[in-house]
């Protein structure tokens, strides 16, 4: 139930601020203190001409799985913190050849630099690190993994 209620809120999140993310049908597979699990489906929106995903559908996923993360961290938090990724780097390991899942294990770091935001008006920056696999061809074998560095600043102080 708490999937489906996160998976509301990504979809949510992505028809009011960003309508591409809605655009690829993500699903929250896992929310925990320490991992975070999206699942987007490769389907005829996110597969490129070779029957895989599409490296753009790719970038969402591996953004996601972190951006998620810190959406509901900063709810949580009950303050205005935005959030923006200053960079993004992905290493294409395999041919996303099914439903593709973006892992990050890093979600504790995450929670770490939304406290952290919370007693400064300073932009902060961390970089976060996931993976991705497709579990229908191979459940450990990473397709994909990348890295983004998480940049945040609290506007709840005035300036």
């Amino acid at each position: 139930m708490k999937n489906l209620k996160l998976t509301m809120f990504v979809n949510l999140y992505g028809l009011l601020k960003i309508p591409l993310v809605l655009f690829v049908n993500p699903r929250v597979v896992e929310a925990g203190k320490e991992r975070f699990e999206i699942k987007i489906p490769l389907s005829y929106r996110t597969k490129n001409h070779l029957g895989s995903m599409y490296f753009g559908a790719l970038g969402i996923g591996a953004e996601l799985s972190i951006a998620a993360a810190a959406v509901v961290a900063i709810s949580e938090s009950k303050q205005k913190i935005d959030f923006i990724f200053k960079d993004f780097t992905g290493q294409y390991l395999k041919r996303g050849d099914g439903d593709v899942h973006f892992i990050c294990e890093e979600v504790d770091q995450v929670h770490a630099l939304i406290e952290e935001s919370k007693t400064t008006s300073e932009r902060l920056e961390r970089k976060m690190k996931g993976y991705a696999i497709v579990p229908k061809t191979s459940p450990t074998e990473k397709v994909m993994t990348y890295e983004l560095t998480l940049s945040v600043r609290n506007r709840s102080f005035k300036a």
